[in-house]
């Protein structure tokens, strides 16, 4: 499944549009590594658990989009764009959005 934020895919064509598809996933800060967080921000650097937390919730929701993808039929999501909001003190949500399309084949290279 190609999947990418760009409109087009240089070299293929766009045979099929079959509309937006989705995916989500609300996470919540874990107690533990929100003390230590605070500590981060008393005095600085990167809040390392938190860019981990983000990172998972990021593959998760473009796992979801993916899978909405393929039961479509699509073979590749373009113009794909994540969004984060706050849902709740200490939990938020990250979505990823895109257009599932088919593309034709590549052309065989020479």
């Amino acid at each position: 499944m190609i999947v990418t934020n760009i409109e087009i895919i240089p070299g293929r064509r766009v045979l099929r549009h079959l509309g937006m598809v989705t995916g989500s996933t609300v996470r919540a800060k874990h107690a533990g590594k929100d003390i230590m967080a605070g500590f981060k921000n008393i005095f600085g650097g990167e809040l390392k658990a938190y860019t981990e937390l983000m990172q998972e919730a990021r593959e998760e929701a473009m796992q979801r989009m993916i899978a909405q993808a393929k039961a479509i039929g699509a073979n590749a999501v373009i113009n794909v764009r994540f969004a984060t909001s706050s849902i709740t003190v200490g939990a938020a949500e990250l979505f990823v959005y895109g257009t599932a399309v088919v593309l034709d084949e590549p052309a065989p290279q020479a």
